[in-house]
């Protein structure tokens, strides 16, 4: 299937849809209304619309069902595992913080970018999410949690930019007035550096915010992590995120995780804030996350806050991203990964 949905399509194409079919023009607002400002997916539920444009839509809407909900006991977070229409399974992860609620959102059924420490990419890509399908991962979530979503990260399965076409039309619809009304200042996307995408990114004029995962300060210790390095290299993938400030005047966020003996020791440190100082962008370090599938290891805490003093000595801003759900494998792809090999999940 490759058809957009109804729930992916704006208000303009929606009224476009319902007047192909023959139905009364206002049926479109009522319909983007049950979807998007009340967040019902189940046209059952859709009382005031008549039993064929019920029928027609449970025909054309793509079915997402909560497969798996984790809970931790530690700090909040909880994590879904969303069945899609195909049996694909997707991830996300909702967490609470004292400014807000964030949520995790995923892009893609798989990752073909084969980071080196991402539990996201084993496997490969299977397929991009519809943007309904990005969205329903946020209207879930609110309906499942009864707790506003107020800052989304699409940083969980996948790359966004390689999805581009359904990431743009999902950061319009979860950013209209008429639907959930999120501003697009409290989403970040994350990318790998797909710099022709970048670029076209910063072209959109969307005041989101652009997370780069950086994770290394040399071309060749790039090129060991993330296979992308080899496509691009740092001067180019820089030289795109300038390009990115200077059209939309937001600051660059740089991903930085840390792997133990490879890339955090105080001279990788010293070299990063060199690399990236005119760029005026905000370091997020973020110690790795095991996975069983993979070699590499946690940086140790002392490790960590050694290399955010030196980025700070260099004149670098910095913060180290707290941890969460780490009781429920909440690192992104963990929990995927195992229930598409069929292991066994205790919820």
């Amino acid at each position: 299937m490759t058809r957009l949905d109804p729930a992916s399509l704006s208000g303009e194409e929606l009224t476009a849809y319902v007047k192909d079919h023959g139905w009364p023009g206002f049926r479109a607002k009522q319909i983007f209304d049950w979807i998007h400002k009340k967040r019902v997916s189940d046209p059952e539920e859709m009382k005031n619309l008549p039993r064929d444009i019920r029928d027609t839509l449970k025909e054309d809407l793509y079915p997402m069902a909560l497969w798996k909900k984790l809970e931790s006991k530690t700090d909040g977070t909880v994590k879904f595992l969303f069945r899609l229409y195909d049996g694909q399974i997707i991830e996300t992860v909702f967490m609470p913080y004292k400014h807000g609620n964030s949520l995790c959102i995923s892009s893609q059924a798989g990752c073909r970018m084969g980071c080196r420490f991402c539990a996201s990419t084993i496997g490969g890509l299977v397929r991009n999410l519809f943007p309904s399908e990005m969205l329903g991962q946020v209207y879930q979530a609110v309906n499942l949690t009864g707790k506003r979503v107020d800052n989304i990260v699409v940083m969980g399965t996948g790359e966004p930019l390689d999805n581009y076409d359904n990431l743009i039309r999902f950061l319009h619809l979860v950013s209209d007035p008429e639907g959930y009304q999120l501003s697009l200042r409290s989403i970040t996307v994350s990318s790998c550096g797909l710099v022709p995408k970048i670029r076209a990114l910063a072209e959109e004029g969307l005041p989101i915010t652009f997370a780069l995962s950086l994770h290394a300060s040399t071309d060749r210790e790039r090129q060991e992590l993330m296979p992308v390095a080899k496509s691009y290299s740092l001067d180019e993938t820089l030289d795109a995120c300038r390009y990115y400030f200077e059209k939309t005047h937001r600051r660059v966020t740089f991903e930085y995780s840390l792997v133990k003996g490879v890339n955090d020791s105080g001279d990788h440190a010293v070299r990063l804030a060199k690399l990236i100082g005119s760029l005026k962008g905000h370091v997020n370090l973020i110690p790795v996350n095991p996975i069983e599938e993979r070699d590499f290891r946690r940086s140790d805490t002392e490790s960590v806050q050694n290399f955010k003093i030196l980025l700070e000595k260099n004149g670098i801003n910095v913060t180290i991203r707290r941890s969460m759900g780490k009781d429920i494998d909440a690192a992104c792809g963990q929990l995927r990964l195992h229930a598409m090999q069929g292991k066994d999940i205790k919820e």
